[in-house]
């Protein structure tokens, strides 16, 4: 698809956001990567970046930036971001997981396929991360292949696992923490997902190529 020009509009007193599109695209995905490396490599700490499927909203202190200022700062650097190893390529993390979530007979009851076969399409794709949310180090992964996708549960679980893989939607991702969760789970691993003592604390980040690899 032909990516549009971004728009710039105030997010209350202290932010803004980006907006490319109100669809998810791959191509939106690496525009906003691509700006989001852009932002930080200009801005550095003067602005804190957060980034979504289409958009990014960034926060700045009003000592600093007003928001037309900021507006016509960045201008320039969303027309022309250019690219990097990290909004192109991003690093490669492989995730061992043990497939015998609880929810793994339900999946393949509902798309038609056996066991084996969601084993084999959810390891041979490999994932980008779009965006963290919903708990610290909760990566959103994408595109799940087209044959695995369902909605979520029609009614969450109180108590999800922590190190639980999951699918929803054209989405996967892991539990990073025991949490409330809707999504079928296929799986589980011991890679630990976010770890307030560790630095960075996610295991995973905006850009990053996730690979599953099932283990007996």
């Amino acid at each position: 698809m032909t990516v549009p020009h971004p728009r710039i509009a105030p997010l209350g007193d202290g932010a803004l956001t980006i907006t490319w599109s109100d669809a998810i695209d791959p191509d939106i995905e690496i525009a906003v990567r691509r700006s989001l490396s852009a932002i930080r490599g200009k801005f550095g700490d003067q602005v804190e970046v957060v980034p979504g499927y289409t958009t990014i909203a960034v926060h700045y202190q009003a000592a600093d930036w007003t928001y037309p200022s900021l507006r016509d700062a960045l201008t320039p650097v969303l027309s022309h971001p250019g690219e990097t190893a990290e909004s192109t390529i991003g690093r490669l993390v492989e995730i061992p997981v043990r497939y015998d979530g609880r929810d793994l007979e339900f999946v393949a009851g509902q798309v038609g396929l056996s066991v084996g076969d969601i084993v084999a399409r959810h390891t041979a794709t490999e994932y980008r991360v779009a965006l963290l949310g919903f708990v610290p180090g909760f990566a959103y992964l994408g595109p799940l292949n087209p044959a695995l996708i369902l909605p979520r549960r029609s009614t969450p679980r109180p108590r999800v696992p922590a190190g639980s893989v999951a699918i929803a939607g054209a989405q996967t991702g892991v539990y990073p923490a025991d949490t409330p969760g809707g999504w079928h789970l296929i799986g589980r691993t011991t890679a630990v997902m976010f770890d307030p003592d560790r630095a960075p604390p996610a295991l995973l980040a905006v850009g990053d190529r996730v690979r599953f690899v099932a283990e007996d």
